[in-house]
């Protein structure tokens, strides 16, 4: 069976959200993949040491900062290292990640101002992710999502 990487907070059953907020995704696809024990949920934030919940913080350059000035680039670090060690070890197919995180989003990341702005951009463990090859979904991508792993499966 083919294993899918998930942002966490989308997996639901844990809060891991820096609000203390909820996103499980409901989609009928997603719930089945996950019935099926298809899922591999990470939470790159955690896995780098962070409390839920904890401050907003965006991607600034290379650094990612939190809203207190605190930089928190290690822990961004840490968590996407354990995210791809993770799909590595599962040999996951592909992600279906948190749009718009500092380390899930797929197409866009907040700027980096605090002001509710987005720009194009990709969270570091998507980075990290993509950089050894992984194809990276968000979680309105869930069309594409599905026909790569018909295909992926039809092949195999």
């Amino acid at each position: 069976m083919k294993k899918i990487l998930v942002s966490e907070c989308l997996y639901g059953g844990k809060i891991v959200r820096y609000d203390g907020g909820d996103t499980t995704e409901t989609d009928p696809r997603f719930l089945k993949w996950k019935e099926e024990g298809r899922l591999i949920p990470v939470c790159p934030e955690v896995f780098g040491g962070l409390p839920t919940p904890r401050p907003d913080s965006q991607r600034v350059g290379d650094k990612v900062m939190a809203q207190t000035g605190e930089d928190v680039t290690k822990e961004y670090t840490l968590g996407a290292e354990e995210a791809l060690r993770l799909a590595k070890e599962h040999q996951v197919v592909f992600a279906i990640m948190k749009q718009d995180s500092p380390s899930c989003g797929s197409k866009f990341v907040y700027d980096g101002t605090f002001t509710d702005t987005k720009k194009e951009g990709q969270g570091l463990a998507v980075e990290y992710l993509r950089n050894a090859g992984f194809t990276v979904f968000a979680e309105e991508d869930l069309d594409e999502a599905e026909k790569l792993l018909l295909k992926l499966e039809a092949e195999a």
